[in-house]
């Protein structure tokens, strides 16, 4: 008898490329994507890494493709802004063995400063993409990503939505299958992008995308489900699942691989229909290629483009009303009682600084009673930002703020920038000893790996004066006299100074 598991979407992806005989899987924790690696950490035959940052985990999860054995890679859809370097370029190198690319969106920003929608990264970057409506699909989709990547040597991309990553679904268990090994070989046209090899590579992946298109029409994951004839939807993703509540009669043409496009079925089910809708969330993605192939159909007020659709808005959605906002009483996000960084930030707000921010759990300071962040708007900005706002108002009171896994991230070399530049001022690493944000992960700086193995641990204030910092200091903030003291007198110096606020996390995994 098949076993059977209640399994999250990010879960149920898990198992899939467990399964499919996944070998490497890299990210940095960012929500909703987190629980894909948490889940493939507790398979002890895969290797398994929190990386430094996206871009690493992404150049090092390639690599393993290259040399040979399926990997996975797995962020949030900020995240893969810090990978799109390397990914712009393997879609030229391609793989040797199967390579996944996974990224949770997270339409109405319930964990994070930006909606985007990544869909438009795979036209950009001239990937397939898979798009998945429900944890069962995203188990299967993974399997099939790895077969679809070895096939036309390409890396896949996964899109997954934060309602599809964390709904929970029965999903039946398999076996692990592992496929058979290529060889590593030494490959120079295929793998060193210098100008003369990336043409001929560019050749290649034009071609590719017109095989991609073929498979996109042929694919299952683009099925039509014939219904009543009045009306037809053509919908990707959860979207799918919440039009299958509200109109359970219509007809479909249910987009799982929503990029190539699959111009002909489009068409055909065009014909097929007498009122046809285009329903997708954020942005008007399939809107505007379909209305681009001639066909006339109906898509949502823009109004619908911010936030999710949620399954109440379906009705408004199909008559084209405009997004009225649906008011509920929530508790307004908060620090956590005895958090650590109420303290650090009670200085900050006494002594008036305009203080530059960072991503992180410290994020909700700039929420009353606090009220004492003025900034946010990538991992290690806080840094950056700090010297940037020196230089246009050097007459007020300015710092920094950076957690001890975001500086790690993006900050060091925002350090070392401002060393190298003569920057003075204060930046605090708000160090509390874990990835607190997202449920409490390892970083370097914790001298743990992410199955809670100890390894080689950064140590935070000897890297900040290698960076270039003039005075770096270690400090417990809820010593707050000294504290104090400390604060006031590095602000008036002449100096980069680097404050460690140090206290660990009162939700610290022991």
């Amino acid at each position: 008898m098949s076993k059977k598991a209640l399994l999250s979407g990010d879960e149920a992806l898990a198992f899939g490329a467990y399964e499919a005989g996944l070998k490497v899987a890299c990210a940095y924790p960012g929500t909703p994507s987190t629980e894909i690696l948490e889940t493939l950490a507790t398979f002890p035959e895969l290797d398994v890494q929190w990386s430094v940052n996206e871009k690493v985990a992404y150049e090092v999860a390639l690599g393993a493709a290259i040399s040979g054995v399926r990997s996975l890679f797995a962020c949030k859809h900020v995240g893969l802004n810090v990978a799109m370097d390397p990914l712009m370029t393997s879609s030229y190198t391609g793989i040797l063995a199967g390579f996944v690319v996974v990224v949770c969106d997270d339409p109405g920003m319930h964990s994070s400063q930006n909606e985007q929608d990544t869909r438009w990264v795979s036209i950009y970057a001239k990937l397939p993409m898979l798009e998945p409506a429900s944890p069962r699909e995203a188990k299967e989709y993974v399997k099939q990503a790895f077969e679809i990547s070895e096939k036309f040597d390409t890396p896949v991309i996964l899109r997954m939505t934060t309602r599809v990553a964390h709904t929970k679904e029965d999903v039946t268990l398999g076996d692990r299958v592992v496929p058979q090994q290529p060889p590593f070989e030494r490959n120079i046209a295929k793998y060193v992008m210098v100008p003369g090899n990336a043409y001929g590579r560019h050749i290649f992946v034009e071609q590719r995308l017109n095989k991609l298109k073929a498979l996109s029409e042929k694919t299952k994951f683009n099925r039509i489900e014939p219904g009543d004839k009045k009306i037809g939807f053509i919908t990707s993703g959860v979207s799918y699942q919440y039009l299958k509540e509200t109109y359970p009669d219509a007809s479909y043409l249910k987009l799982g691989m929503t990029y190539p496009f699959c111009d002909d079925k489009i068409r055909a089910f065009a014909k097929t229909v007498k009122k046809l809708y285009v329903v997708e969330e954020l942005d008007p993605f399939l809107e505007e290629h379909i209305k681009s192939l001639g066909l006339k159909c109906h898509a949502k007020d823009p109004s619908f483009r911010i936030g999710e659709l949620l399954p109440e808005l379906m009705p408004a959605v199909v008559k084209g009303e405009v997004k009225h906002e649906i008011k509920a009483v929530t508790r307004k996000p908060r620090l956590c009682p005895d958090c650590p960084h109420w303290a650090t930030f009670a200085t900050l707000k006494k002594l008036d600084f305009y203080v530059a921010g960072d991503i992180g759990c410290y994020t909700l300071a700039c929420l009353p009673p606090t009220s004492a962040l003025h900034s946010c708007l990538c991992m290690g900005a806080g840094v950056t930002f700090n010297e940037g706002w020196r230089k246009g108002a050097p007459d007020k009171k300015i710092v920094g703020v950076v957690g001890d896994s975001t500086f790690v991230h993006s900050g060091i070399t925002g350090l070392i920038n401002a060393a190298y530049n003569k920057a003075k001022g204060v930046i605090f690493i708000l160090d509390n000893s874990t990835t607190a944000m997202t449920g409490g992960q390892q970083h370097p700086a914790t001298g743990l790996t992410i199955r809670n193995e100890p390894t080689k641990k950064l140590i935070l204030e000897d890297l900040c004066r290698a960076c270039g910092a003039d005075n770096v200091d270690v400090i417990d903030p809820k010593n707050r006299a000294e504290f104090d003291a400390l604060v006031e007198k590095r602000i008036n110096e002449d100096a980069l100074s680097v404050i460690i606020s140090r206290h660990p996390c009162k939700l610290l995994r022991q």
